[in-house]
């Protein structure tokens, strides 16, 4: 006898705007690629840290203290009663400006969005990001980190919003 089970699954969107300013209702966790080397304050990392120094100011506690700090490994920073920041070590070291090299270490992206699942269902909340690893990490292909997104979160009907930039 075959059994059919229907799951209820989260949805994936992708929105014209900034991660940092994410739109919804309810609680939201912003979700972003840090490396493993201590280096904060690149691209969207940059964009956190102008509107929430905090989150900056944590990693670099996080990265000192060295305590659970490796890939695989996430850091949630809340910045306002409805809003978290969550900080995943997800890429090895930081790449030469020269280099086309992609360091996302795509196993440890699965680990964090993995623990993200827990905090998201804990805070009832929504995941926002901009398109994660397409920047400095050099990630080659989003179909990629797309097929992560989708086996973690919205597989454990958790909603994510993807953020671009307006031109």
């Amino acid at each position: 006898m075959e059994n059919r089970l229907n799951f209820a699954k989260g949805n994936l969107r992708y929105k014209t705007g900034n991660a940092v300013i994410p739109v919804s209702a309810g609680h939201r966790l912003i979700v972003h690629i840090c490396n493993d080397a201590g280096m904060f304050g690149a691209g969207f990392s940059g964009a956190l840290q102008k509107r929430w120094q905090k989150v900056h100011d944590e990693y670099k506690r996080w990265y000192r203290g060295q305590r659970n700090f490796k890939l695989g490994m996430i850091q949630t920073i809340h910045v306002q009663s409805d809003t978290a920041v969550i900080n995943m070590l997800a890429q090895k070291g930081v790449k030469k400006a020269s280099s086309k090299k992609d360091i996302v270490d795509y196993d440890a992206l699965e680990q964090c969005l993995s623990k993200v699942i827990t905090i998201a269902k804990e805070f009832d909340s929504s995941v926002h990001m901009p398109r994660i690893g397409m920047g400095f990490a050099g990630a080659k292909k989003w179909s990629k980190i797309e097929d992560i997104i989708k086996k973690t979160l919205i597989e454990n009907n958790i909603n994510v919003t993807v953020y671009d930039l307006p031109e």
